[in-house]
């Protein structure tokens, strides 16, 4: 037990967050604590939400004094997991690394180390894992394979490792609802993140990119031709980009993806007698990796090779929650334009408050017309923009009779108009007429009022 302590780390991270309704500013330094562990390679295992953000990391050593300065060497924030460096290697004397373990089962006792805030010391907690399935990660919103445990998971200890025996069976990562209700981010998820940093990047979880529906119904299964021994589930859609798309269609059964049969429910099993949703059978795969997925394709099974090659979030219209990443914008006439994304919705601190027209827009499936939703965040009051007030968060649709796919095609087509109008029409057709040469002059006007250093984030530029 001492070997192990001994390895545990304290982890001090100041972080500054990208103002996403504000989006040529950020929303100033915070200070958090996290807790980690020593692994091989003279690295250090925590969660990404411990270091989402950072400018400036420091770590300690469990019994010891002194903090040193650490590197974010590689983040994953859809599994919640991140690799940190201390080029200092005295560090790291007396520390033995702890290994990566085995999925614990149902049952195992297991123990949570960390440094739970209210204290400086290490603490230990115990408990018993009581589920293993695909859950919700908090911090992206992904829904990867997880373990729950009863020990006490509290503000702080996240990042620490969950031990069994000496090696490492988990981080913990997030409490739940109830009492005592903790989750751990499990070893074939951890895994799978050492396994996919190249080179210091990440390459990510794979997506299948489709969406489809349970097949429990009999009546169902007898409609698209499924065999008594034989299930599945029914394909509705599949995504514009999506690794399947032009090679799985919608209204196929899906009954099988590499070994992996999938039950009527949508499940498929990843242990003896325990099941998760088939999204596993995927995750479990680097980006690249090709796969073999059975289809009922006019009564007949047909195996078709898939190369996973687009990662989980990336086939989202509206983007899931984002770290590190600037905002897009761009200011016109004191209209502030920039695409709908979670964090832009959670500027509300839930998407349920977010302002009704671009709240909806998360729920919106990929389109093949659109690679985002573009929305007017605010209007910086000025002469020229009277009375368009009541425009505030509508969709943008098209821009002088052009639809626009993407914030580069809305400038492109703004920039590049010669006419003496512009209009902008909104997805609910409503629009907003400006004078083309009165808005230019206007611009670099109202950006010096409201302290905008510039009208465009770096990505336009």
């Amino acid at each position: 037990m001492s070997e192990i302590t001994n390895s545990m780390v304290k982890v001090f991270s100041v972080y500054n967050s990208y103002d996403y309704y504000r989006p040529w500013q950020m929303k100033g330094q915070r200070q958090s604590t996290g807790s980690g562990c020593i692994i091989e390679g003279n690295r250090i295992l925590t969660n990404a939400h411990v270091v989402a953000d950072q400018t400036f990391i420091q770590v300690q050593r469990a019994g010891e004094t002194e903090k040193f300065v650490a590197n974010l060497e590689v983040v994953a924030h859809e599994c919640d997991l991140a690799i940190l460096q201390v080029d200092d290697d005295s560090f790291f004397e007396g520390a033995v690394p702890v290994n990566i373990g085995d999925l614990p089962r149902i049952g195992d006792k297991v123990s949570v180390f960390g440094f739970p805030q209210g204290g400086s010391k290490l603490a230990i907690t115990e408990g018993i894992v009581s589920r293993v399935e695909n859950l919700t990660y908090a911090h992206s919103w992904a829904v990867l394979l997880c373990c729950q445990t009863d020990a006490p998971i509290n503000p702080g200890s996240s990042g620490g490792p969950v031990i069994r025996g000496d090696k490492i069976v988990g981080i913990a990562f997030q409490s739940g609802e109830g009492q005592n209700v903790g989750y751990l981010v499990p070893p074939p998820v951890i895994e799978h993140f050492l396994a996919g940093n190249r080179d210091g990047i990440y390459v990510g979880v794979p997506a299948l990119g489709l969406e489809y529906q349970n097949m429990e119904n009999s009546g169902m299964r007898k409609k698209f031709g499924l065999s008594h021994d034989q299930s599945g589930v029914l394909v509705s859609k599949v995504f514009p980009g999506a690794p399947c798309h032009g090679k799985i269609f919608s209204q196929e059964v899906i009954l099988r993806i590499d070994s992996s049969v999938i039950a009527n429910d949508g499940t498929v099993e990843f242990r003896e007698g325990e099941r998760t949703l088939l999204e596993y059978a995927a995750q479990r795969r680097q980006i690249g990796d090709k796969i073999s997925i059975a289809v009922l394709r006019e009564g007949k099974s047909v195996d078709v090779e898939v190369e996973l090659s687009a990662r989980w979030n990336s086939l989202d219209l509206v983007p899931r929650l984002r770290y590190e990443t600037p905002p897009s914008y761009f200011v016109f006439g004191g209209l502030v334009f920039s695409p709908v994304t979670t964090n832009l919705l959670l500027e509300w601190e839930t998407i349920e408050k977010a302002p009704r027209e671009i709240a909806s827009a998360y729920f919106k499936d990929p389109d093949e017309d659109r690679r985002q939703l573009i929305t007017i965040i605010q209007i910086l009051p000025d002469e020229i923009n009277v009375g368009y007030d009541q425009l505030v968060y509508s969709i943008v649709n098209q821009v002088n009779g052009k639809k626009v796919a993407d914030m580069k095609e809305l400038v492109q087509a703004i920039e590049g108009h010669a006419g003496e109008y512009l209009e902008i029409l909104t997805d609910q057709d409503r629009s907003l007429v400006l004078v083309t040469d009165e808005v230019r002059e206007s611009n670099q006007r109202i950006l010096d009022c409201y302290r905008v250093p510039s009208d465009r984030s770096d990505d336009l530029k």
